[in-house]
């Protein structure tokens, strides 16, 4: 029995890059969409020479981002990747076999998760909490919807959800820059969901979230199997936390200052 056609969704901005072997990764799937929010660079010109169709929308968020793509999709179940990402032939088998799977009724999903490696400074990374990073990305558009937080959105499903065993590809990182960079980035934006919730900023909390993250990435989630990458990466994520709390409060002081000087 044939399975149900796929569309899958990228969002873009410069990913020229990338976006070639994360095209390349799903050309088995009936369609392909990217979202792209204004590159500067070749990104829409090779996505289109791979035949993937290409749509412009303005920069909203990334769960606003990619809630637009899905909506875009002609075909009911649709799997999202980011520009960094490649779907390996083990993870491109067994998801096309579950969709198949789904159309004759062998099993009933809405929508299914599975793990994401990430590849960082020459190595796969198998620990602090970097793997195995399951993440929900292969849905039914009628029954799923991303959140829409500053970072960090997630794929919720209104339905069963089920496992897929093998990992997607992640190449988010081709330096200690570019992870340091990410991390500048994503800690602004999470300062901004932090002040949204109503969490205030302390000294205590610069200097205990940062130390606490160090010890889960790098103690609970054994983070040092992964020798001095992994040493590095549960710094940086000390240092992505101190950031996103060091934000809050840079919002909290300049909030003070704007009523001082009225």
């Amino acid at each position: 029995m044939k399975r149900p056609a796929l569309s899958v969704t990228i969002i873009t901005l410069n990913e020229a890059k990338n976006i070639q072997t994360a095209i390349e990764s799903v050309t088995w799937a009936e369609e392909v969409i990217v979202v792209d929010s204004g590159s500067t660079d070749e990104t829409p010109e090779i996505a289109k020479k791979l035949g993937a169709r290409v749509i412009y929308n303005p920069w909203n968020g990334y769960g606003q981002q990619k809630n637009y793509a899905q909506s875009l999709a002609t075909h009911p179940w649709v799997l999202n990747i980011d520009a960094d990402e490649v779907v390996p032939p083990h993870l491109a088998a067994e998801i096309q076999e579950a969709l198949r799977q789904i159309e004759s009724g062998e099993i009933i999903a809405q929508g299914f998760f599975f793990p994401r490696k990430t590849f960082f400074l020459g190595r796969w990374i198998q620990h602090g909490g970097w793997y195995p990073n399951y993440l929900v990305r292969l849905v039914h558009r009628e029954h799923s919807t991303w959140t829409e937080p500053h970072v960090h959105e997630e794929l919720h499903v209104n339905g069963k959800v089920r496992e897929l065993s093998q990992p997607l590809y992640h190449y988010g990182f081709h330096s200690i820059q570019d992870q340091i960079l990410t991390n500048l980035k994503f800690s602004h934006l999470g300062s901004q969901d932090l002040k949204r919730t109503g969490q205030q900023a302390s000294i205590q909390r610069l200097l205990l979230k940062p130390i606490g993250k160090f010890l889960e990435t790098y103690i609970i989630k054994r983070g040092f199997l992964d020798g001095l990458p992994g040493f590095i990466i549960s710094i940086n994520a000390a240092h992505s936390m101190f950031l996103k709390y060091a934000y809050l409060s840079e919002m909290d002081i300049k909030n003070e200052n704007s009523h001082h000087r009225q």
